[in-house]
């Protein structure tokens, strides 16, 4: 599954874990396996995520009843039009997928994992935009985001000490991790260092809307909403451990 799928074992494992992808079931010795239902879960959960979704976005749009996977096929088949001519056996691959979903069959297993293998030949420089903000209590800070800010719930990780290593919000369009603090690689948050290097920008639907909400959580707030030369309508909060936040829209 790992090598048809271009992900690591212990990728699975994590999916696994926070209930992304479960195996069917497990051999006496342990060994995850899994059957026709869910690679064709992992083959949507690769789609939406190569289209830009959070595992949290994933997970919330896997469990949607109205999910169309014929439609979903022919709309990866359709992005890959225009490609290099490394996308040509995966677009063959899918337009054989698509032909059978139009006549209300399901592909089987084996298709869905040569299709997979396929899109792991692709080759493109550039995937996908993450931003990584550095906390010493990931926790603590995951919570405020999602309460006061309003961001997305995503998973949080421990290592074998109990301790919370990782953290996921989502902004939108986006996700952002919340990385621990490694003074090795001259990673520190901003409450060590007394001051904020970078700020980060959300949009919103509405400015004075998210920021009634974010006052009346408790949030610090660095400027209330105003009009922007450079045409938007923006304020700013910070974190609890400084993090400058602009939460921000379109005037007009």
């Amino acid at each position: 599954m790992a090598r048809a799928s271009g992900l690591t074992v212990r990728t699975l494992r994590y999916y696994d874990r926070i209930g992304l992808l479960r195996p069917t079931r497990r051999t006496g010795g342990g060994h995850r396996v899994y059957g026709e239902e869910e690679v064709r879960r992992l083959y949507r959960i690769l789609l939406m995520r190569g289209a830009g979704l959070s595992l949290g976005e994933v997970g919330r749009a896997l469990d949607d009843p109205g999910w169309d996977l014929p439609g979903a096929v022919r709309a990866h088949l359709s992005s890959l039009d225009g490609r290099l001519s490394a996308a040509h056996r995966l677009r063959d691959r899918l337009s054989a997928m698509a032909a059978t979903l139009d006549r209300a069959d399901v592909p089987t297993a084996v298709e869905f994992f040569e299709a997979m293998e396929e899109m792991t030949m692709l080759d493109s420089a550039v995937r996908r935009r993450v931003s990584i903000l550095v906390y010493d209590d990931i926790e603590a800070v995951h919570g405020h985001l999602v309460r006061v800010f309003g961001l997305g719930a995503g998973p949080l990780a421990r290592d074998g000490q109990g301790r919370c290593v990782h953290g996921e919000v989502d902004a939108g369009d986006g996700v952002i991790w919340l990385h621990r603090r490694a003074p090795e690689y001259g990673l520190d948050s901003p409450a060590t260092l007394g001051a904020a290097t970078a700020t980060t920008a959300v949009m919103v639907e509405s400015v004075d809307d998210h920021y009634r909400r974010a006052v009346a959580e408790g949030a610090e707030i660095v400027y209330a909403p105003v009009d922007q030369p450079y045409g938007y309508r923006e304020y700013s909060a910070r974190d609890p451990e400084g993090g400058l936040w602009s939460f921000m829209a379109p005037l007009g």
